[in-house]
């Protein structure tokens, strides 16, 4: 049981990395865009290109893109080892699409040496950070690891 869903997690890895950077990729190499470039599509919402040279609120973007690649990658071999050694279903998947998400943006920074935004949400002069759907993919897997934290019937050390 243990090792089908495994193959399961896996799969929401590759998907995770996947639906991200075939969007980037649509839209970068196909539709052309460069950066600048937006879409009004409600009052709240635009959809626009970005690119962020550090992290969340382009923290960290005076590290050169091979810094931020090392870091990156140093912190996925660490939720690997986690995700490997993990008993818990729910926090194999939660690691399994936040390492999906890391993945699609750390091969932004190894490809064009910055991450993709596309999605900024705003509302009454305040602007929330303009992110991708790695970072979704992020998102959704830390909610699962909070979630197995408080629900996790385990024992606690």
């Amino acid at each position: 049981m243990k090792a089908n869903f495994a193959h399961k997690s896996i799969f929401a890895f590759i998907l995770a990395a996947l639906i991200d950077q075939l969007h980037k990729f649509y839209m970068i190499k196909i539709v052309g865009w460069q950066g600048g470039e937006l879409i009004t599509v409600t009052p709240f919402f635009d959809y626009v290109l970005v690119w962020n040279p550090g992290i969340s609120y382009g923290l960290f973007a005076a590290i050169p893109a091979w810094g931020l690649i090392a870091i990156m990658l140093v912190a996925c071999a660490g939720l690997t080892y986690w995700w490997a050694t993990s008993p818990s279903n729910l926090v194999r998947w939660g690691l399994a699409v936040t390492l999906g998400g890391a993945v699609g943006n750390v091969i932004d920074r190894m490809v064009y040496g910055a991450v993709a935004d596309f999605f900024s949400f705003h509302a009454y002069g305040y602007n929330w950070y303009i992110f991708n759907l790695a970072d979704v993919a992020i998102a959704l897997g830390l909610i699962a690891l909070v979630w197995d934290m408080f629900t996790s019937k385990g024992e606690k050390a």
